[in-house]
């Protein structure tokens, strides 16, 4: 069984402030450039570790004098724009706790988290107030990126001279929150601490392999903690530099931008991938990249065979959580084997567990589970110590953080995915719970019962299917269908909405009547993906 790094230990400091210990730290030795940006319009933006540490302490002076303290939450609702990392780390300076999310969050969406998080502020784009600002209105205060009238400016914060202390953010202080869809209800969100994200350094220099210099590209959009650990504190933690590209995905133009900005590290799902080495990929100059990395599904052999034979590069895995982030790494010197998680991390103990937590032989399916303690792991569920406790398991080896994925270990260390013990759909990267596809279905009045779950595709991995029973004087028709999909587009993230749908006259359910939505799921993964819709 290959096992590196036997010898590790983790090394967490006592006292840990990104602002300080990570960007003031690299400013103070090196004039490096830390961020590249580019948008689809053409626009272009570069930042060194010294412009990034005057930019954060500015707009947490500004933070601060509306009233922002230690502890407070503050959610950013960006693109992939400059002002997403100076807001983050601005916050991280004051010892508040940001809230990354996705511009596509509906404004329904929105104040969930704002009421569940009982957010102190918010930064977002004036642009973005008036689709989600009915559900900001009881945050107190708010920053815009561009005028906006009752909003401070960002620009402002940025411009003026004032630069705030930072804070003193002791191990287990709560740092970063984040939301993530289940398979019931409404997102739970995740806290992390400062050692949290201490620890995220870790997975940037043994999987995404980050040197000073380093130039990498992780698409990973701005709410998901993938963006935290391969956009932002992974690589600044190690002295890289991030390019950052705020436009729609062409794969065309993927080639394009990753020849004319030198990117030596490129992170991208595989369904990404499988687009861009489609192209032609010898047409462009890729001579700087030297490592591409995936996660979040599983590489398609074919893909990574095709990417290899186009770039002479292996595509290396890994697996990871937003509770826990990458525990299971292909780590650099390690040979690659197309579709496994990768082995445990430096520092983590993966184990494949059954249901009362004991440990399962090699090559038997079980719960792919986290020993504990460890650093990695979040502090716990946001207001639901009762769903952080459900989570672990008093196994005779000790106690595991159950991830929620099924899969086996073989013989040589290499964890490899089976299934999903929940019915979360992971599409593209987008992990969709189907309860808040369903809430929005419910909400049509030509839906009288629905179930959504995940169905097979070709490109995406899987997409979002919903089973329908009509109402009575509502009739099946493409038309119908369109119209149903434009209506959760409206209700829920439009990333949401179902792809495929399907009309039935019932539902399955059990003998106390509730839905059966693993059959509706087993009976879509027995069936062969069909061709692009």
């Amino acid at each position: 069984m290959q096992k590196p790094f036997d010898d590790f230990q983790w090394d967490i400091p006592a006292q840990f402030n990104f602002a300080t210990d990570v960007v003031d730290h690299w400013a103070a030795k090196t004039d490096d450039l830390c961020l590249i940006w580019e948008n689809g319009a053409g626009a272009r933006r570069v930042f060194t570790y010294g412009d990034m540490s005057r930019l954060t302490k500015r707009l947490a002076y500004a933070l601060q004098e509306a009233g922002v303290v230690k502890g407070d939450r503050v959610m950013i609702i960006m693109p992939r724009i400059p002002e997403w990392q100076i807001a983050v780390v601005a916050a991280l300076r004051l010892g508040a706790v940001p809230i990354p999310c996705i511009e596509m969050l509906t404004a329904k969406e929105v104040q969930y988290r704002a009421d569940n998080a009982e957010a102190k502020a918010v930064i977002c784009r004036a642009e973005q107030v008036d689709r989600v600002g009915d559900g900001l209105a009881d945050v107190p205060v708010k920053f815009a990126v561009g005028a906006r009238a009752g909003w401070r400016s960002v620009a402002e914060a940025l411009n003026q001279s004032n630069e705030a202390a930072a804070a003193v953010v002791e191990a287990e202080d709560p740092v970063l929150l984040y939301y993530t869809s289940g398979s019931t209800g409404n997102p739970k969100g995740v806290l992390h601490s400062a050692r949290g994200l201490y620890t995220w350094r870790y997975s940037a220099r043994h999987w995404l392999d980050v040197k000073s210099g380093d130039r990498i590209w992780c698409t990973a959009d701005t709410g998901w903690s993938k963006a935290g650990t391969s956009v932002l504190f992974g690589p600044w933690s190690e002295g890289g530099c991030a390019f950052f590209y705020d436009g729609p995905f062409d794969p065309a133009e993927r080639l394009r931008l990753l020849a004319r900005n030198r990117v030596s590290i490129y992170c991208a799902p595989a369904t990404e991938l499988y687009r861009v080495v489609a192209e032609d990929v010898a047409a462009h100059d890729l001579g700087a990249l030297r490592r591409t990395v995936s996660s979040g599904e599983a590489m398609n052999p074919e893909v990574a065979g095709q990417w290899k034979a186009a770039t002479g590069l292996d595509v290396a895995e890994a697996y990871g959580q937003t509770e826990t982030l990458m525990t299971a790494l292909t780590l650099k010197g390690l040979d690659v084997q197309v579709g496994s998680m990768g082995v445990s991390a430096p520092g983590s103990d993966l184990v494949i567990v059954d249901d009362t937590g004991a440990e399962l032989p090699n090559g038997q399916i079980g719960h792919v589970a986290l020993r504990l303690p460890n650093p990695q792991m979040m502090l716990g569920y946001w207001k639901a110590p009762e769903k952080t406790a459900e989570a672990i398991l008093d196994g005779p080896q000790g106690k595991v953080f159950v991830t929620g994925d099924l899969g086996q270990r073989d013989d040589n260390g290499f964890f490899w995915y089976a299934s999903r013990s929940d019915d979360v759909i992971n599409s593209a990267g987008y992990r969709i719970g189907p309860v808040e596809v369903e809430n929005a279905l419910l909400e049509h009045p030509a839906v009288l019962e629905c179930a959504v779950v995940a169905s097979p595709h070709p490109e995406r991995g899987e997409v979002v299917k919903a089973f329908i029973v009509l109402a009575n004087g509502f009739a099946a028709s493409d038309a119908l269908v369109a119209e149903i999909q434009t209506h959760v587009k409206s209700v829920a993230s439009p990333y949401k909405y179902p792809r495929r749908v399907e009309f039935r006259t019932a539902l399955p359910k059990g003998p106390t009547g509730k839905l059966l939505r693993r059959a509706l799921r087993d009976e879509e993964m027995a069936k062969k993906a069909v061709a692009h819709d």
